[in-house]
């Protein structure tokens, strides 16, 4: 709510016509709370879907106690993820300003109501760290993903002798816990990817198209929505 809140609401005010509606506190706190929900929302994502892949797996969940802990590691995890995440997006509330104020590299081009004065070496060092966490969250998402899938195919290898005598035509309930697990990983990795490729591409151009720029807000509130 919080990613489709800051990037959704100033994107649309804009879309209509309005200029100049956030002052540059208004555009540090929008860009700071986007990047930190978006952040917190892959991290914990990611967590979620790597705690359940512990939980599937018999020999690690009991040897860890994980459904006794799994409740306190879950909560601790998710306030981590808050704290790092607070803490690595400073620079985005320093260096956002407000519209008026855009000088090189101009985050107007994405948003069209704010800008930055990043420079090159900052921006580089930033679009390195971003990817980086970026790229971890989708391959543990992979990872746990992939483990999960393979569990639930191998408890319905074990259990298919018992169901070969049932004559419901129901769909097994691995098959369906699989597909959704397929689809959510898909889209995941899908919206994701494009997002970063998108804004990455967009702030390296001088002059984005309109439909450009639509189609990356579009893209980046997909998961989210």
């Amino acid at each position: 709510n919080l990613v489709l809140c800051c990037k959704g609401i100033p994107q649309t005010l804009a879309a209509f016509g309005l200029q100049s509606f956030l002052d540059e506190a208004g555009c540090k706190l929008v860009f700071y709370l986007h990047r930190v929900a978006r952040g917190v929302s892959l991290s914990t994502t990611c967590l979620l879907s790597g705690f359940q892949a512990i939980k599937l797996c018999p020999s690690i969940s009991r040897w860890m106690d994980f459904h006794i802990r799994s409740p306190q590691c879950i909560v601790f995890s998710c306030f981590l993820c808050w704290v790092l995440h607070f803490m690595v997006n400073i620079p985005i509330a320093r260096y956002v300003t407000g519209p008026t104020n855009s000088k090189n590299m101009s985050i107007e081009n994405v948003y069209r109501y704010c800008s930055s004065y990043l420079s090159g070496i900052l921006f580089s060092i930033t679009a390195v760290i971003f990817l980086f966490t970026d790229g971890m969250c989708l391959a543990l998402m992979l990872c746990s993903s992939i483990s999960m899938v393979l569990v639930l195919h191998r408890h319905k290898q074990r259990v298919q002798h018992i169901r070969s005598s049932c004559l419901s035509p129901r769909t097994s309930h691995e098959t369906r816990a699989t597909h959704t697990i397929l689809i959510l990983v898909s889209m995941f990795v899908s919206f994701h990817a494009l997002a970063t490729i998108l804004s990455y591409w967009i702030i390296r151009l001088q002059n984005p198209s309109q439909c450009l720029r639509s189609i990356s807000v579009l893209v980046a509130s997909g998961f989210p929505t």
